[in-house]
């Protein structure tokens, strides 16, 4: 299903920092998205890594997994999303979804905010999730959005 997370540290050039990565799946239900997304906003926010940020990242999270559950997946219970999520004290956050499904190209979503689209329901997700985050890019054929809020991490 692509890279997976691991646990690592990595080093700052004008100090140590210590990046936890975690990595949490769930079955492709409604109901588990909320609990889920609870459990990493608890650690995000008790990590102080997007301080004053972090209802932004709760969004992006939101829309980012409902849409691998819903369009990605098609709400089927069998296929899972994964979600890596990468974090700093004070340094940001970097997340990546995963889904099981055909994958899309963004290029062929609407814009939303257009006059001829503002009232379709199509959009608003990556919209919002473009709008409330540093970096946004699909890789993996559409079935991976990765996002980023304050670094950039590094690799091992």
């Amino acid at each position: 299903m692509g890279r997976e997370c691991h646990a690592k540290s990595a080093r700052n050039k004008s100090r140590a920092t210590d990046v936890v990565q975690v990595e949490l799946s769930l079955r492709s239900a409604i109901s588990e998205i909320s609990p889920l997304i609870d459990r990493l906003m608890l650690l995000i926010r008790t990590g102080y890594c997007v301080v004053g940020e972090e209802i932004n990242i709760e969004i992006t999270l939101r829309e980012a997994i409902t849409n691998a559950v819903l369009h990605g997946n098609k709400a089927d219970p069998e296929k899972r999303v994964t979600i890596c999520c990468e974090f700093g004290l004070g340094t940001g956050a970097s997340v990546i979804v995963r889904d099981e499904g055909q994958g899309f190209d963004p290029a062929n979503v609407v814009d939303p905010t257009t006059t001829e689209n503002i009232e379709s329901d199509h959009g608003r997700g990556l919209y919002l999730m473009r709008a409330l985050m540093e970096e946004v890019h699909f890789e993996q054929g559409g079935t991976e959005v990765h996002m980023r809020k304050g670094f950039r991490p590094k690799s091992t």
